[in-house]
């Protein structure tokens, strides 16, 4: 099981401060010492923590390969063409969210989806689509000719947050998931195999399937032991764990968890 880890959080705590303190780009050495197989990073349009210059000495410098997060728009398209990283990985973005809220509409945007893939693969870029666990959606992700689906685990990850921490007493309670234990669970149990069977529907198309967004220490191994998913994208859970038990350890303690 692959680890790509997303330093985005390294500069939303120096973003705070509107400093140059924490530098993300003193993580890549880490990353890669303490066993992870990707650098992940999210180039926003409205720039709220990876910046130009952050994602231009991230990818010139990292020796591991570097996964690119990025919206559809033109802008940033011909940015990310000319920084060249290992992988794109195309997302939705809405600049109101917190962070990324489900996975793209293929459907509505398939014809602009199809020119930046063209354009991204005339660059000698590597592309993966972040979606919802659904297999029409897979399908026509097929059909765009991409090397990789990262499949959307939010959903599960705030079922399981709801079920199993006590988010449900905090100010960050999820309202439509206030329900019965019983009902989580049945909830739960049903993400779960929405994510195993689009594993295995993607897998027998080969495609490359990846899986990210809300995993933590706590629900990862539900995802890991899916055997059809062969990376996981994983950045505000380690960056949170490292503020105590430093990055290295925090990187090594989910290398473990995933190992299969």
């Amino acid at each position: 099981m692959l680890l790509g880890v997303n330093i985005d959080h390294i500069a939303v705590l120096r973003e705070a401060r509107k400093i140059n303190d924490p530098n993300p780009l003193d993580a890549l050495g880490i990353c890669k010492l303490s066993g992870a197989d990707q650098i992940t990073i999210h180039l926003r349009e409205d720039r709220r923590h990876i910046h130009d210059n952050d994602a231009v000495a991230i990818i010139k410098q990292s020796s591991l390969p570097v996964n690119l997060e990025c919206s559809i728009n033109d802008e940033i398209i011909n940015i990310v063409c000319n920084l060249k990283p290992s992988r794109v990985t195309l997302v939705p973005e809405n600049r109101d969210e917190v962070t990324t809220e489900g996975g793209l509409n293929i459907k509505k945007n398939f014809e602009k989806l199809q020119k930046v893939i063209d354009k991204l693969h005339e660059n000698e870029i590597e592309v993966s689509l972040f979606i919802d666990p659904n297999e029409q959606i897979i399908d026509l992700s097929n059909q765009l000719e991409v090397e990789w689906i990262e499949l959307h685990t939010g959903t599960f990850a705030n079922i399981y947050a709801m079920l199993h921490s006590n988010l449900s007493n905090t100010h960050h309670s999820i309202k439509e998931l206030e329900l019965t234990k019983n009902e989580l669970k049945t909830k739960l149990a049903i993400s779960i195999k929405e994510i195993e069977n689009s594993a295995k529907i993607a897998k027998k198309l080969g495609l490359k399937v990846a899986a990210g967004h809300g995993l933590n220490y706590q629900n990862v191994t539900l995802i890991s032991k899916i055997p059809e998913i062969e990376e996981l994208n994983i950045g505000q859970s380690i960056i949170a764990r490292s503020v105590f038990k430093g990055l290295s350890q925090a990187i090594i303690d989910m290398k473990e968890l995933i190992k299969k």
